[in-house]
């Protein structure tokens, strides 16, 4: 009973092994990939007896263009808050985790960080949002629209 077990676990590693074969790049055995750059071409169906393939006629695209930038939203209180926001004031603290920020157990998603300041006392506008996840583990995540110093 052992046997055969172990024969079925040679024959999957062997399977396992062979399908990556080649795959480090250096084998050019197999089917190309699409960055190696080779030009995918087909035959020409109608009878060219050289067997050259007809050449493509010269790209008119133009390079991509850089984009355009993205707008920030201004730094400081902005726009009025929406519906259901909230206000809370406090010191802002350190949370466990870097670049945390914590005010009366709120985690603060966003918001100008030159007012968000670990020891500032700050009064802070948004919404609390308790099934948003985030990596700062701790809090509940409040996504501010507004913050200044008090």
């Amino acid at each position: 009973m052992k046997t055969p077990r172990m024969v079925l676990a040679a024959l999957v590693a062997c399977a396992a092994l062979s399908a990556c074969g080649g795959q480090d790049g250096d084998d050019r055995t197999g089917t190309p990939s699409p960055s190696e750059g080779s030009p995918v071409t087909s035959t020409p169906s109608s009878g060219d007896p050289s067997g050259v393939p007809p050449t493509a006629p010269p790209s008119t695209a133009l390079p991509p263009t850089a984009r355009p930038p993205t707008k920030r939203p201004p730094v400081g209180p902005s726009v009025p808050p929406g519906p259901g926001a909230t206000t809370i004031s406090g010191t802002v603290e350190a949370g466990v985790e870097p670049n945390c920020l914590m005010v009366e157990g709120y985690q603060l998603i966003g918001g100008p960080r030159d007012v968000l300041t670990v020891g500032a006392r700050v009064t802070v506008t948004g919404q609390p949002k308790p099934d948003m996840m985030t990596t700062c583990q701790q809090g509940t995540p409040f996504v501010v629209e507004s913050a200044r110093r008090s």
